[in-house]
């Protein structure tokens, strides 16, 4: 048999146990072949062991972040006030949810990671392409945590050391020292993704609670240097509640989804390890918006009172804890910093990219080699680029993020909810010839639809500071609702081709 020719589709081996999970029938063989390893295949049930609060201390540990902070923060510093920042972050974390929970049911169901679920819709070799749009993207946000990291133990060992250390030769426009703290930083998380699954889940479960009170120990700090939470809440709007603001709130909404739009994708990564759906559920409804929400009112509080105390807005948490003249307080603040961003840098940042550099290649790449290429990948992207302005990170970076990735969400969605009603054949997602090999294992439907709705998502985008102008000006009007663009236009267009132009396989099984 050649690698691209269809072969007949034997029975299933699949048992559906009766709370609705599914695994290969005992006594049949693993799938195996080009297209499983180890770390690709379906979690066998009685490893699927993460319960509620598993799952809602991931997410505390991953919204309690400074990458979560600056989203908050930094809409402060183009304008908006407390109540404005607040209200756009707890609305896009209740939109993202939605398909959040969608994409993750299939992780508990059958234990699959995100790069095989999306194989049922781009076929089995061509779920490469969003697994690598998805992989680059959690490349991008690894460096930019790991600069933070790295800031932050700059600035510790800084005020330990001295000036001999913060004033140190510069190298590419920054100290020697802090390129040295990038790269200790960079180390550390190595190590961690490099003990597996079962290490990073002991981690989030402490972590996440230690890094909630880090933030509401620098919340009291800032209000005692204000005098009070008055000042905190007093500073006003730039923008009002007309025009002006709306024309902000809609990109500035986007931009906050997009910053969860990658696990909106990617979620069965660890769903694939829930007890339940309920497990997964609750724990993600519990623990996202919530989370998110209050996080970003402990952001906007602290910014604001930055502005009130220092006179000007300080949206880097690292740079304003390194105000402090307490040696206590500011090693308390930026071992905060620490445990936050290792939290989710390693959860949202590591895992996935892993996982779906292994589907490239998984005879030849592993979960850990991938882990290390996102590594390497995340320093080559110029993270420090990308986070030195607002502006940039927030519409420029999460606006294109999100808009490219709401299309891949959008084609999940149509493919398992509405097409196949939740039901996958195991065995086929790991083999040629079945009913996800579609023409030589790409189904060009999703391709297209994938191709269609990015563009319509992000082609009107401005890319500064990457680049001047717009690459499609004629789309500029679109740009703004890029993540909703994507998504909908994406899931549209493929149910349209899947009905218009059903694949031969799906047919055979009808």
């Amino acid at each position: 048999m050649t690698d691209t020719a269809p072969t007949a589709i034997p029975p299933t081996a699949q048992v559906t146990l009766a709370d609705g999970r599914v695994e290969i029938a005992p006594g049949s063989p693993q799938p195996s072949g080009p297209y499983a390893n180890a770390d690709l295949l379906p979690v066998p049930v009685e490893k699927r062991t993460w319960t509620t609060y598993n799952f809602s201390a991931l997410w505390v540990g991953m919204a309690h972040n400074t990458a979560s902070w600056t989203l908050a923060s930094g809409l402060i510093a183009v304008g908006m006030d407390w109540k404005q920042a607040v209200l756009t972050i707890a609305l896009a974390n209740i939109i993202v949810l939605v398909p959040m929970l969608l994409t993750g049911h299939a992780g508990p169901k059958y234990g699959i990671p995100f790069p095989v679920f999306a194989r049922a819709s781009f076929g089995v070799r061509g779920a490469n392409l969003p697994a690598v749009v998805r992989a680059l993207v959690a490349c991008g946000w690894f460096g930019i945590q790991t600069w933070i990291g790295g800031e932050a133990i700059y600035f510790l060992a800084g005020k330990l050391i001295g000036n001999g250390w913060s004033d140190a030769g510069k190298v590419g426009g920054y100290a020697w020292t802090m390129w040295l703290s990038f790269a200790i930083f960079w180390a550390l998380q190595v190590a961690i993704i490099y003990r597996g699954m079962e290490t990073i889940r002991r981690f989030e479960n402490w972590a996440a609670p230690f890094v909630l009170v880090g933030a509401l120990v620098m919340l009291v700090w800032m209000s005692n240097k204000a005098g009070g939470f008055g000042p905190l809440l007093d500073q006003p709007s730039k923008l009002g509640w007309g025009g002006d603001f709306w024309k902000l709130f809609w990109p500035s909404l986007m931009g906050m989804i997009g910053f969860w739009s990658t696990l909106s994708l990617n979620i069965p990564d660890f769903t694939r390890y829930g007890r339940s759906q309920k497990a997964q559920t609750w724990g993600q409804a519990l623990g996202l918006p919530t989370t998110m929400t209050l996080f970003a009112l402990l952001s906007v509080m602290v910014t604001s009172g930055s502005q009130a105390v220092y006179g000007e807005t300080i949206w880097d948490p690292v740079q304003l804890a390194a105000k402090t003249d307490n040696v206590f307080g500011l090693l308390f603040a930026l071992v905060t910093v620490l445990v936050a961003t290792l939290s989710v840098n390693v959860a949202a940042n590591l895992v996935s990219p892993a996982f779906d550099f292994s589907n490239i290649a998984p005879r030849r790449i592993s979960f850990r080699t991938g882990a290390l290429a996102t590594c390497v990948l995340g320093v080559l992207i110029f993270p420090w680029k990308l986070y030195s302005d607002p502006q940039g990170y927030i519409f420029t970076w999460l606006g294109l993020v999100g808009g490219l990735l709401g299309t891949v969400a959008g084609i999940l969605i149509a493919d398992y909810w509405i097409l196949r009603r939740g039901r996958l054949d195991l065995t086929d997602l790991y083999r040629t010839g079945g009913r996800y090999w579609y023409d030589g294992g790409w189904n060009w439907r999703a391709v297209v639809a994938f191709l269609t709705g990015g563009v319509l998502a992000v082609g009107g985008a401005s890319f500064r500071p990457l680049i001047d102008g717009r690459p499609v000006p004629a789309l500029e009007t679109l740009a703004d609702y890029g993540w909703a663009v994507g998504l909908g236009t994406a899931m549209v267009l493929y149910l349209a081709l899947m009905m218009l132009f059903p694949p031969r396989q799906e047919r055979d099984t009808v």
